[in-house]
Order: C-alpha cells, then sequence, then structure tokens
C-alpha cells in the first residue's frame, strides 16, 4: 500500500503539479515514451522538480497499482525561500544558518536539524539537486525539528552562500583538512555553517567561498567524525560563545 506522501499516475502527478503541492522527488520507468509522457517532463523542467529515471521494478516497490510509470513523492514539509528564513530572524538574535553541501543520508539530515533546532539556528538550506529527501525518517530523527526550523531549497549552493555573504553573513566551514580550530574564531557574527556530504565532504567550488575553514580538535586515532555529530559540536561552539557574549 502506498504512503499518504506518494502519488501515482500521470494525471495525478500533473495535479499534484500543478495544484501547487511541494514535491520531494518524482520517479520515472526508464525509458518511458508517448505524449504525455513529454509533457510531464516538460511540466518537471518548468517546476524545477527533482526527477530520477528507474527500473519499472521499483517503482512497483513503491506502490501498488495502476501507476503508469510515474511515482511522486510529496514534501513531508513546507519549503521556504532563504529570504523567508531571513525575515524571521528576531531582531534582538544573530543570525545563524546550517547549509548542506551534498548530505545525502535522511538519518543524518534529521539528526543535523535537531541539532540546530536546539542551538537556536534560524534556518536549513540544502540543495534541490544533491540532498536528501525529507521523508518519513528524517523526520522521525529530526526529534520534531523538521516541523519547527524552516528548511529552504536551492539550486545553487555556490550563488546562495554569495548572496549571503553580501547580506553580512561570514560562511564557515566545517571541515577536519584545517589547521585552524572552531575555537579560534569569532562566530557571534551572522554565521553560515557548512556541512559536506558524508563520503566526500565540502567540495572544492563551495571550500574556496567559505570564508573560515574550521577543524574540531580531534584526539582518537579515527580521522572524523559523523557528519551529525560534527555539526552538533560546530553548532554548540556557537551557543558557547555568544552566550558568553
Amino acid at each position: 500500500m502506498a504512503s499518504s506522501n506518494i502519488v501515482f499516475g500521470i494525471r495525478p502527478v500533473v495535479e499534484a503539479i500543478e495544484s501547487g503541492k511541494q514535491i520531494e522527488k518524482i520517479f520515472i520507468r526508464r525509458g518511458a515514451e508517448g505524449q504525455l509522457m513529454a509533457d510531464l517532463r516538460d511540466l518537471c523542467f518548468r517546476h524545477r522538480l527533482r526527477v530520477q529515471e528507474v527500473p519499472v521494478e521499483k517503482l512497483n516497490r513503491l506502490v501498488r497499482g495502476s501507476h503508469q510509470g510515474v511515482v511522486a513523492q510529496i514534501a513531508e514539509i513546507e519549503y521556504v525561500e532563504v529570504q523567508d528564513i531571513l525575515e524571521r530572524v528576531p531582531e534582538d538574535e544573530t543570525p545563524l544558518i546550517v547549509l548542506f553541501d551534498g548530505i545525502t543520508d535522511v538519518r543524518n539530515f534529521g539528526g543535523i536539524a535537531r541539532s540546530a533546532e536546539c542551538a537556536g539556528a534560524h534556518g536549513i538550506i540544502t540543495s534541490l539537486k544533491s540532498s536528501a529527501p525529507v521523508n518519513a525518517e528524517a523526520m522521525k530523527s529530526s526529534a520534531g525539528a523538521l516541523t519547527r526550523i524552516p528548511v529552504a531549497r536551492v539550486g545553487s549552493v555556490r550563488n546562495t552562500l554569495k548572496a549571503l555573504q553580501t547580506e553580512g553573513f561570514q560562511v564557515v566551514a566545517a571541515t577536519e583538512h584545517s589547521r585552524k580550530l572552531m575555537y579560534d574564531a569569532d562566530l557571534r557574527k551572522p554565521t553560515v555553517i557548512v556541512m559536506g556530504s558524508e563520503e566526500k565532504g565540502i567540495s572544492k567550488e563551495v571550500l574556496k567561498l567559505c570564508d573560515e575553514q574550521l577543524a574540531i580538535p580531534m584526539i582518537g586515532t579515527i580521522e572524523s567524525l559523523n557528519v551529525a555529530a560534527a555539526a552538533a559540536i560546530m553548532l554548540f561552539e556557537v551557543v558557547r560563545q555568544r552566550i558568553g557574549d
């Protein structure tokens, strides 16, 4: 049985898109052809939706019924624009945003959201293309945080960071490759903390844009932390500095 956030069939999916429902991802049967399918692909392109071509077996696992070669996942949350995040920051608070550069594990997504909400972060920004979906598992991992902290999806992480820098934000990369420790940076300013993917870390293109590259001090022999654990440590260093201000 399909879950409540699944829509399938060409016409129902088109109606979901046209009605303004926020779509997490659309799965289309690999090799699917025909005018209706072509129209659907064009509609997805115009709405900048994530489309993944998959074998029919995957679609059959997702739903039982006549899916006509297309299944859509409806977002569990209502995404916002980056400007909405900025406008919601109270005047007496210093903005703090977490940006995901390629985090694909839903449990890490939810875990970081939980830490971000607990640390008083004002929003999360993630990539439209290379990011974990906010599904039921991510919601569970966040312990409700994803219903409280606003999340924005952007087409270009780099352009978003540049825009935030013009707004007065410093962009801080969390990376184990830096010699500068997080304790040696001033995190009391408006700050964007960038967390990289589980496997590759922060991309070189994004890293070049960062104003600071900061490491968490490590004593043991394992070289790096899980990204959700690293994000929590970075976030609460911000809290420590700002509470002591």
